[in-house]
């Protein structure tokens, strides 16, 4: 018994050693959402740019924190630029891939980043936590939609290709992405929105921990009674932010999940809010994963089901 004991204490050592070699250090000091880098908001007519300095009342983005391992396909994201680190969100879709928005990965002159590190199997990203997979990811394995327009928010959607490839477990899952045949819209259908992003427009700090909120689906023409059909299209769908619960900066790029059949769905990216502020009521709207099966199967492992 004393011998099995050594040896187990041997392999845990072991795995430990592994570990804390593949590990990577993150300074969160440099780390910042997309939102306040110049490339963000230069896409923007000048007659908007003072929008980037707007800090619209202090309300609370009405989310819950998650319990561990409740979203298993949520991404920590960061995004390398030569002007920083960038946060986003980011869905496991393989072992091999991720999926998530384009501006995400695309830097000023539409410049794609130099690469990054993708955090898996997280709860608090900001510490060292056993289930957490910390994987490098290069300039290479970017994929971005070739007709991606960042002054329009059009084609916002990107994979990106893991340097070494996931290992599966009870906090590292892939999410499921709608079958060919499945036409369906998801309009009132209940949407959970998740990551990593500011908890209120007032805050400066993204949320250390995931979290999360739910709210109805709308339909394409819903969301066009706030937004138009210039900006809402048939590429995007839209969650209501009834309650001031909604997505905020830094969860850009992670995921908008249905519940189908007792598993979780994707069925949008996360896109653009408001610039009146992530709790002003208005519809966030999302990059709809249907409208781009060929081409993500097309730049990723992924197979649809048929």
């Amino acid at each position: 018994m004393k011998l099995a004991g050594a040896f187990v204490i041997a392999g845990l050592l072991a795995v430990c050693s592994l570990a804390s070699a593949e590990w990577i250090d993150i300074d969160w000091s440099q780390v910042k959402p997309i939102d306040e880098f110049d490339h963000y908001w230069q896409r923007l007519p000048a007659e908007m740019q003072y929008l980037r300095h707007a800090r619209p009342s202090a309300r609370i983005v009405n989310g819950q924190q998650a319990t561990p391992g409740q979203f298993p396909y949520q991404v920590a994201l960061l995004s390398n630029f030569g002007t920083g680190t960038g946060l986003c969100g980011a869905t496991i879709i393989t072992n091999n891939f991720l999926l998530t928005a384009a501006h995400c990965v695309v830097g000023g002159n539409g410049q794609v980043a130099i690469g990054g590190t993708a955090i898996l199997g997280a709860h608090d990203r900001t510490v060292v936590e056993p289930t957490q997979q910390r994987i490098a990811f290069a300039q290479s394995g970017i994929f971005v939609h070739p007709s991606y327009n960042p002054s329009t928010i059009r084609n916002d959607i990107a994979t990106v290709r893991l340097n070494t490839p996931a290992t599966f477990n009870a906090r590292v899952q892939p999410i499921d992405l709608p079958a060919r045949s499945d036409a369906r819209t998801f309009a009132g259908v209940e949407g959970t929105a998740s990551g990593f992003g500011r908890t209120s427009d007032a805050s400066t700090a993204t949320s250390p921990v995931v979290m999360f909120t739910r709210n109805p689906i709308l339909s394409n023409a819903q969301c066009n009674s706030f937004w138009s059909t210039a900006v809402v299209q048939a590429q995007n769908v839209c969650l209501d932010a009834t309650g001031g619960r909604s997505p905020c900066n830094g969860d850009s790029g992670g995921p908008l999940a249905v519940q189908d059949g007792g598993r979780s769905l994707e069925v949008g990216i996360a896109s653009f809010v408001s610039a009146a502020g992530c709790a002003s009521g208005a519809p966030s709207v999302w990059v709809r994963i249907s409208f781009f099966r060929d081409w993500i199967q097309q730049n990723s492992d992924y197979v649809f089901r048929p």
